[in-house]
């Protein structure tokens, strides 16, 4: 076959939109026929599946993005099953000549792309991939030694200081016709057919309140941000009554919006100085990177603690009574409670409440964190594999750059601290709604109907946390 006859394979993945796609503008630049595919893969040895939340999203995401492809004249295929066999077996259909992606950074998926790049040399295929989901990848940061960094502040420093973050790429004007075999279009799997939404019952209705995900949704939630929330960013993220925070995660996550069009639009808008507040959500970003350059280097992170010590750690065994209260928000403490119906009505939970609730669950009920993390892994929209797992872990004090053992987040101090007339607890926990001042916080002091005793006491789960981890500490 000609040269001039060979098509182009663009491979998105975890990068679901048009703006700032290295990969799709190189194949769009390239001028061939091209093909749009997204693989859903639960079948390659160590991909994670994803959660419920996630899938639901999922779902809605490629839909959107389906329909701005069709509107632009190109077309998205769907197809199911090990991507290495996916990918290869479609680029042989469409006479591919060159194959594009964005790079991934977990360990099972470097290998799948690794394979493929191996398998495209093989075959006469010119395979591209593109920094397009992180600011830094995790190979370039090294310490004065060479190595990884472990702890955050000196990552940053050290990122901040490796030179100018690149501007991000437009929309492709034009978009390649969709490539064709001898038998027309290749075939694509109907969205439905993989049944990502659920059913039986379909518990989605808070999440199809809460989020639009696509890219289109993802760009009107970053202005939004930029326009108002983030210029107290610094006070307001920890009210979680108010809305102060980004709600950018899921969105991120899925690459719907790249970090480089996020930290291009904070620097057009402040081109001189980044004021205070802007900068500690800058600095979020970069806490964001710090965990994937820890999965990078650690790819067993959602199932080893980062320090080894740990796993020697002697966690409770908790019973599904207890762990249900958890789950379902019915521990007694409003606070952690509050957070987690957030969560299952939401598929979000505002992060102040997030280590409030993790803590609860690690520390005041000594649990070993993967219970958490997997739990959070099928209930949150913004579930990743970095910052899912490193974030569980930096709360347990098992991993990089954590927080001590012995913080033990009060989730009565804190949420008298951080939701003093008790807003957000009377949004998610209409049993005690009529509660005022000290009660909203202390429930039991006056008892209201349909709510729970305290699953533990604070006290005394404190001090037995504090306990195991000395016995870890002599050991």
């Amino acid at each position: 076959m000609a040269s001039t006859d060979l098509t182009s394979l663009v491979w998105l993945r975890d990068d679901l939109r048009l703006d700032d796609n290295p990969a799709l503008s190189e194949a769009a630049h390239l001028g061939a026929p091209m093909t749009v595919v997204y693989v859903l893969d639960e079948e390659s040895p160590g991909v994670r599946p994803l959660g419920g939340a996630s899938r639901w999203w999922l779902h809605h995401s490629l839909a959107a993005l389906a329909a701005v492809l069709e509107a632009k004249g190109s077309r998205l295929v769907l197809r199911r099953g090990k991507a290495a066999d996916v990918i290869s077996s479609l680029a042989a259909q469409t006479h591919a000549g060159h194959l594009f992606w964005n790079r991934r950074y977990g360990g099972p998926e470097r290998d799948i792309d690794a394979g493929l790049k191996e398998w495209a040399a093989g075959n006469g295929i010119e395979a591209s991939s593109f920094q397009a989901n992180l600011l830094f990848e995790p190979w370039t940061i090294k310490t004065g030694a060479g190595g990884p960094y472990k702890v955050y502040s000196p990552f940053w420093r050290a990122c901040l200081a490796a030179g100018d973050i690149r501007d991000p790429l437009d929309i492709p004007k034009d978009l390649p016709e969709p490539a064709a075999s001898g038998r027309g279009l290749p075939a694509s799997d109907s969205l439905g057919s993989w049944k990502l939404l659920p059913t039986s019952p379909d518990w989605s209705g808070g999440l199809a309140e809460t989020w639009v995900p696509g890219e289109k949704g993802a760009v009107d939630r970053l202005t939004d941000f930029l326009d108002g929330p983030i210029e107290d960013y610094g006070t307001g993220r920890n009210i979680p009554g108010t809305e102060g925070t980004s709600r950018l995660s899921p969105y991120l996550r899925f690459g719907e919006v790249s970090p480089f069009r996020v930290w291009r639009e904070i620097r057009r808008r402040h081109p001189r100085q980044v004021p205070a507040d802007v900068g500690i959500f800058r600095s979020e970003l970069g806490w964001r990177e710090f965990n994937w350059h820890l999965l990078y280097h650690n790819p067993e992170l959602a199932t080893r603690s980062f320090r080894p010590d740990f796993e020697k750690f002697e966690w409770a065994s908790l019973s599904r009574k207890e762990l249900a209260a958890w789950q379902q928000g019915r521990t007694g403490y409003p606070l952690v409670d509050a957070g987690m119906r957030q969560l299952w009505q939401t598929g979000w939970m505002h992060n102040r409440v997030r280590m409030a609730a993790a803590s609860f669950l690690v520390k005041n009920l000594l649990t070993d964190w993967r219970v958490g993390e997997q739990w959070f892994w099928d209930t949150l929209v913004d579930a990743d594999a970095a910052n899912n797992p490193a974030n569980w872990q930096w709360v347990a004090g098992s991993g990089a750059d954590a927080s001590p053992y012995y913080r033990i987040f009060n989730p009565v101090t804190q949420s008298k601290k951080f939701d003093a007339g008790g807003d957000y607890l009377r949004r998610f926990i209409p049993e005690i709604a009529g509660l005022e001042g000290k009660a909203i916080h202390e429930p039991w002091t006056a008892e209201p109907d349909g709510y729970p005793q305290p699953l533990v006491e604070l006290p005394e789960s404190r001090e037995r946390a504090l306990d195991a981890y000395q016995k870890l500490k002599d050991s």
